[in-house]
C-alpha cells in the first residue's frame, strides 16, 4: 500500500468516529442529567420506605405503628430523584429505587415547541446520513485502485459532505438546547428539575461536530495540495515537450554555408565553412 492509500485509510478514521458518536448520542437518553424534588410518599402506600409521611388512623392499643413526621417542613417534606433525558424520552428513579420510570420527552415540552423538536431530529438524522455517505465514498475509493484525478473528486465530495453534516449537527444541538431550557422554565410542574447539567450524550454530539469539521478541513487540504501538485506536473511536462521540439527543429540561419573559389585538384572544389568553425580558423572540405 503506497503512501496515498495509507493517507486515505487514515482519513476514514475521523469520519467513522463522527458517525459512531452521532449514532450513540441520538440513540441515548443522557443529553441532560440532574435531580428533581419529589414529595415523600405516604407510608400506607410504601410501608417498607422509611422516609415518608405517615397518617395513621390506628391507636396505640391495637399495636399499629403510628409514625408521623409532623415536624418535617420545607425541604424536609421532599426527596431528591435523579433524572436523565434525550431526544426521545425522560427517565427518573422510581420512588422505591427498584428501577426507572420513563415517559416521552415530546409530552413534556410545550405544544408550540414540538415542531421545533421534529426539525431538530430531522437535522440530526440528515447529518448522520451525510456522514454515512462520506464514509461509504472513502471506503469504496480506498478499496479500488484509482487515479489521481479520481482522488481529487473524492476529496472534494468528502469536504463538502462533512462540512454540511457538521453545520446541520450544530444547528440541531443548538435547537435541542433551546427546547430543553424552555421546557425547564415552562414545562409541567411534576417534571421541572431542581438542578441539571449536560450529560455525556451531549458531549458526544459536540464531539461528532468537531470531528466533522476536522474531516472536512483535512479533505479540503488534501484537495488543494493535489491540485497544486498536478498543476506543477503539467507545467513541467509542457516545458519538457517545448524544449524537445526546439532541439529537433534548428533555425535555418544556423545552416548557412558560404562557398569560396580556391585552387583545388582536378574534379574537386573547395567549400569554405565559416559558420561552424571559430572566427580565426577556416575550414575547407574537398568535394569530388
Amino acid at each position: 500500500m503506497d503512501r496515498a492509500r495509507r493517507q486515505r485509510v487514515l482519513a476514514r478514521l475521523p469520519v467513522c468516529l463522527a458517525l459512531a458518536f452521532s449514532l450513540t448520542a441520538v440513540g441515548s437518553s443522557y443529553w441532560c442529567e440532574g435531580t428533581r424534588r419529589v414529595a415523600k410518599p405516604l407510608c400506607q402506600d410504601h410501608p417498607e420506605v422509611l422516609h415518608c409521611i405517615h397518617y395513621s388512623s390506628g391507636s396505640r392499643d391495637n399495636g399499629t405503628r403510628a409514625v408521623q413526621y409532623i415536624w418535617e417542613t420545607g425541604d424536609d417534606r421532599f426527596i431528591w430523584r435523579r433524572f436523565h433525558l434525550g431526544f426521545w424520552q425522560s427517565c427518573e428513579e422510581s420512588l422505591d429505587s427498584t428501577g426507572e420510570k420513563c415517559r416521552s420527552f415530546q409530552s413534556l415540552i410545550p405544544a408550540e415547541e414540538r415542531g421545533v423538536l421534529w426539525l431538530c431530529i430531522g437535522a440530526e438524522v440528515l447529518s448522520i446520513l451525510l456522514t454515512l455517505t462520506s464514509a461509504i465514498v472513502l471506503g469504496s475509493s480506498v478499496s479500488h485502485h484509482s487515479s489521481g484525478f479520481h482522488w481529487l473528486k473524492v476529496d472534494a465530495s468528502v469536504a463538502i459532505l462533512m462540512v454540511l453534516a457538521g453545520l446541520l449537527a450544530m444547528v440541531a444541538h443548538m435547537m435541542y438546547t433551546t427546547i430543553f431550557q424552555i421546557t425547564v422554565n415552562v414545562g409541567p410542574e411534576d417534571w421541572k428539575p431542581q438542578t441539571w447539567d449536560y450529560g455525556w450524550s451531549y458531549c458526544l454530539a459536540w464531539g461528532s461536530f468537531a470531528l466533522c469539521m476536522v474531516a472536512s478541513v483535512t479533505a479540503a487540504s488534501r484537495y488543494t495540495a493535489a491540485r497544486v501538485e498536478l498543476a506543477e506536473k503539467k507545467s513541467v511536462r509542457k516545458g519538457s515537450q517545448l524544449s524537445q521540439r526546439n532541439f529537433q527543429e534548428p533555425k535555418s540561419s544556423e545552416s548557412v554555408w558560404e562557398t569560396e573559389a580556391a585552387p583545388s585538384p582536378a574534379g574537386c572544389s573547395l567549400i569554405n565553412i565559416s559558420e561552424h568553425l571559430p572566427s580565426d580558423a577556416k575550414g575547407k572540405v574537398s568535394v569530388c
